[in-house]
């Protein structure tokens, strides 16, 4: 039976529109200013570092900027970046400028599930920062203390099996007692291959062509027991 569920954040518990046309663009508007404003923070510091080894050659504080927008326009999944956007997004939730969406059929079923003892995790290319904050600031409130755990790309890269057998082995449970839940096949397709069960939520996009995973429209249709091995 599945003992814990995993749970992608874009397409899967929010919408990518939030993403791309609330989150991406706030981070966009604001990242010259934070970084500005934040010389003397060691951690902002060491993330700014971080992309100048990416790099191989450090830059100006106007190159810098601009390859960092370049890389949000991009979507680019880079840690650094990811870790920096956290940042600006954690000023814009304690401004209550930002409030973290979450489709209505994903709450219930994330409360029914903790209810029966099912761990809950989250796995996003977003930092865990990031993670928590979107859950930690929705319009329903706070709804961290549903998760166990969360995971971002220090675990590995999500269209990869390595990641989702590090995650295995950080969890603790067989692989066949874990359920992980995305919208992207490629990332679906990593984790069935080492084991763990699938299921595509379908919300934003038409069915996936070649998808060979069971396919819902909402958390609402998702039904445990289909799992059981």
């Amino acid at each position: 039976m599945i003992k814990a569920i995993i749970t992608d954040i874009e397409g899967t518990t929010s919408s990518i529109a939030f993403v791309k046309e609330v989150l991406f663009p706030y981070a966009r508007a604001n990242i010259a200013a934070f970084i500005a404003q934040e010389t003397n923070n060691l951690s902002v510091q060491s993330l700014v570092n971080d992309v100048h080894q990416l790099l191989g050659h450090p830059l100006d504080q106007e190159a810098l900027i601009a390859q960092l927008i370049t890389w949000i326009d991009e979507d680019q999944k880079i840690t650094p970046l990811k870790a920096l956007q956290g940042l600006i997004w954690a000023d814009g939730y304690r401004a209550g400028k930002l409030k973290g969406h979450i489709y209505a059929d994903v709450i219930p079923q994330l409360q029914s599930w903790h209810a029966q003892g099912i761990q809950l995790y989250v796995y996003s290319s977003g930092s865990v920062f990031a993670q928590k904050l979107l859950f930690g600031h929705t319009e329903a409130g706070d709804l961290t203390p549903l998760f166990t755990g969360y995971f971002d790309t220090h675990i590995g890269n999500k269209r990869e099996q390595a990641a989702y057998s590090n995650i295995i082995a950080s969890i603790g449970l067989p692989a066949n007692e874990v359920l992980f839940l995305s919208d992207i096949v490629e990332e679906l397709d990593a984790a069935q291959a080492v084991g763990i069960h699938t299921c595509c939520l379908c919300r934003d996009t038409q069915h996936p062509l070649g998808n060979q995973h069971r396919l819902v429209n909402s958390f609402a249709e998702i039904q445990l027991n289909q799992f059981d091995i």
